[in-house]
């Protein structure tokens, strides 16, 4: 997604002292900053064991790296950090979720869920996979019909 910018005197009131140290040690100032801001993170119930923080104090930047569960998780981790004041910006380019985005299928005309599993993932007998995926919606694995629209999860 890239840079996500915020209005750098609203949020949470965490880099006073970051800033205090920045005239004295500009290194240590980002690295007080990026401290405190990934320890907010984990606080608002986000893991941060795979992630990674660094913070630009001269671009009030913050740089998200590493991994994170899922997409839902990565947008709240880039709001979590932007959501500091003194924050201005969030940049999450290094910063990938464990899951893959979700796929989805339209069904075509002669569709089954076989041939969609050969399609995607190269193997007719992963068919239960998607049907899995798509309970309730799906009574049975026979009963597709087109234009509906299925998600496909990642092959395991």
């Amino acid at each position: 997604m890239g840079l996500l910018s915020f209005i750098k005197e609203a949020g949470e009131k965490l880099l006073g002292h970051a800033d205090a140290q920045a005239a004295e040690d500009p290194n240590a100032a980002n690295q007080t900053a990026a401290d405190a801001i990934k320890n907010y993170i984990s606080t608002q119930g986000l893991d941060t064991s795979n992630l990674t923080v660094a913070f630009d104090g001269a671009s009030r930047t913050v740089t998200l790296s590493g991994s994170v569960a899922d997409l839902d998780t990565k947008a709240k981790v880039k709001v979590a950090a932007g959501n500091v004041q003194g924050v201005a910006g969030v940049n999450d380019d290094d910063l990938q979720p464990d899951d893959p985005e979700v796929q989805y299928h339209d069904v075509k005309p002669g569709d089954t869920l076989s041939a969609i599993a050969k399609e995607v993932y190269g193997d007719a007998n992963k068919y239960p996979a998607i049907f899995e995926a798509n309970k309730p919606m799906l009574s049975s694995p026979d009963k597709i019909y087109p234009g509906q629209k299925l998600v496909i999860p990642p092959q395991s």
